[in-house]
């Protein structure tokens, strides 16, 4: 007789990462440093391969290569994020933070240079997919901020004059840190740490660019907002609407 493992005891299936580079050899690399971990792994030799690959397997995360021929790894983002959410690591050789935005900028979640040790892409890796995971809910269900803003915990649904914003995991999470310090400054390093991970403490423009985000998606007037405001130099504080 077989004992049958119940629901809670069954095995978590492992999380599928599809490799998109025009060079064989990395795309082994990563496969093989990634299957040690346990990472079940598709591949893709360019653009137009990946976006495919995506409708059909619908994989957990997506390491691109952003130097490829034809179609470059910025182009195949911005195809990617008209039909799908998930995570993207780009990979590229250059190093300037303008690349980097750029990148950010199209939906990258984010972005490592080449070369890379196999540790640095794993803690890449890690820090993403915990990322994309939703937080818990806090006890309360849903938040009116005012008659403007409201905030449904159970759902993780922004709403804005009652409508639904998409907002994107890690806008979610940098939102939802805010509003649970209402009225506090909370400096760039822990928005940092608590929202993409303690090894992304220093990186402050991902935080800009996704407070950037936030206020098109829920202020009135990004360019003066209301909601989020900037302590320079300092940090963020979301308005304390407990006064309001």
């Amino acid at each position: 007789m077989v004992e049958q493992i119940p629901d809670s005891l069954e095995p978590t299936a492992p999380r599928l990462i599809l490799v998109v580079d025009d060079e064989s050899r990395m795309r082994r690399f990563i496969r093989m440093n990634m299957e040690l971990e346990g990472y079940q792994i598709i591949e893709a030799e360019n653009g137009l391969v990946a976006l495919e690959q995506i409708r059909q397997h619908t994989p957990d995360l997506v390491i691109m290569d952003v130097m490829m021929p034809e179609m470059d790894g910025f182009e195949t983002l911005k195809l990617l994020r008209e039909i799908s959410t998930v995570p993207v690591i780009l990979l590229t050789v250059k190093s300037e933070e303008d690349d980097k935005i750029q990148g950010l900028s199209l939906g990258a979640d984010d972005y490592v240079t080449k070369p890379f040790s196999p540790r640095e892409l794993m803690i890449r890796v890690t820090a993403v997919l915990r990322r994309a995971e939703w937080p818990a809910p806090p006890p309360r269900t849903i938040l009116r901020i005012d008659d403007r803003l409201s905030v449904d915990f159970n759902r993780h649904q922004v709403l804005v004059n009652d409508e639904r914003i998409d907002l994107r995991p890690t806008e979610y999470r940098l939102l939802n840190h805010l509003i649970q310090n209402a009225g506090w400054v909370v400096p760039h390093e822990t928005l940092l740490a608590k929202v993409w991970g303690y090894e992304y403490r220093d990186e402050t423009h991902y935080l800009r660019l996704y407070i950037n985000y936030l206020r098109k998606k829920i202020e009135d007037d990004p360019a003066n907002p209301y909601y989020i405001l900037t302590e320079r130099g300092v940090g963020y504080r979301f308005v304390d609407y407990k006064k309001i």
